[in-house]
């Protein structure tokens, strides 16, 4: 007792990790959380009653490890992507983030880059440098769009290991077209991530890039049960690829990765696929109203196909993020100038927000 505690500067930390931060999106705990691209609807009490029934089977059986390849959840998730793929394609971890973890271990590492258009998700430098890997981040139009011919001459420049292309990107909403797939995909020898973690909040006819696997090998699609299927809090991220690709990850996956809780919760949440889903209209309603309500009150929204709304003119950024703190709504600041970005909520969650900032005053 009374010791003075270490700082982290006096620990032997690897080089290329100092001066870094980590993660970190504000908590706090205000009534309306919008700041996290988060799914606000509460689970359906039907699914819940059968995802805990689900769990509480699996509690029966919790001093065994659980199934090492989750077979079922494997099964699960194939039937839920469709496109004839079978359980040999898909590949599931902690998050999203631990699947790309996965992808950056096999792939990346010390003396290989990885490469993704900026600005975008914020855990790929992240990941990629916690993997020993540089990261090189690429540039978008001023609309944040990606053109096929500039991304591959990008990409063919910079010669990564591994290319994050997120579609549609967060945290700007921006579509990416699959003939920017195509293009990078043959600009590079490397793994192409296309990070579909809003895919579900696109227009119903739009092509996914699942479309795209078939003949190749280096493409993987990934997603997240985070968004649509309002389970950020159960931690459930998937991939699609090539088998062989698959079973790359199982050389750097820690064992038993993916607890019998998990599994079984997860399987049971796909069971209900289309209850689950049914949310997703009602949020891409909100997050057009938040469209229209900003730009009425003078901001710039930015086309979304996610479950947010990334808008600009904001003169003071983080005086208006305050201010709507203090009136107990919660965004985010994402570091864009001038730009601020708030996740489609629910009806009563949507109206939260834009009364506080038509309190706020307009962007001039």
């Amino acid at each position: 007792m009374g010791r003075v505690s270490a700082r982290l500067e006096d620990l032997p930390l690897r080089a290329d990790l100092r001066g870094q931060k980590p993660y970190g999106a504000p908590q706090a705990p205000l009534p309306v959380a919008l700041n996290v691209n988060e799914n606000t609807h509460p689970v359906p009490q039907d699914v819940a009653d059968d995802i805990l029934d689900a769990v509480a089977l699996a509690l029966r059986d919790v001093n065994r490890y659980p199934d090492r390849e989750f077979t079922a959840l494997r099964e699960g998730f194939a039937d839920y992507l469709g496109h004839g793929l079978t359980r040999e394609q898909v590949w599931a971890a902690n998050g999203s983030n631990e699947v790309l973890q996965h992808l950056l271990q096999a792939f990346a590492g010390p003396g290989r880059r990885a490469f993704g258009f900026g600005p975008t998700y914020s855990m790929y430098p992240l990941l990629t440098r916690g993997t020993g890997a540089e990261w090189v981040a690429g540039t978008r139009s001023t609309d944040y769009t990606v053109e096929p011919a500039d991304a591959a001459a990008q990409v063919a420049d910079a010669a990564p290991a591994v290319v994050f292309l997120c579609s549609p990107n967060n945290p700007t909403g921006t579509p990416l077209g699959l003939d920017v797939v195509e293009a990078v995909y043959e600009a590079t020898d490397g793994i192409v991530i296309v990070d579909e973690a809003y895919f579900e909040f696109a227009p119903h006819d739009e092509r996914s890039a699942l479309t795209l696997l078939p003949g190749r090998e280096r493409l993987v699609v990934s997603r997240t049960m985070s968004k649509a299927f309002a389970f950020a809090g159960a931690r459930v991220g998937y991939l699609a690829a090539d088998p062989a690709l698959i079973d790359a990850l199982r050389l750097v996956r820690l064992p038993y990765h993916l607890s019998a809780l998990t599994q079984a919760a997860a399987t049971a949440a796909l069971r209900h696929a289309p209850t689950m889903l049914g949310m997703v209209d009602e949020i891409v309603g909100q997050r057009e109203r938040i469209s229209a309500t900003v730009e009425a009150l003078g901001y710039t929204p930015h086309d979304s196909w996610t479950n947010f709304v990334l808008f600009g003119g904001v003169a003071d950024p983080a005086a208006t993020w305050q201010a709507l703190y203090d009136q107990g709504v919660l965004i985010r600041d994402v570091g864009i100038a001038n730009h601020l970005r708030v996740t489609a909520g629910t009806e009563e969650e949507t109206t939260a927000f834009l009364d506080a900032l038509a309190s706020v005053g307009s962007s001039a």
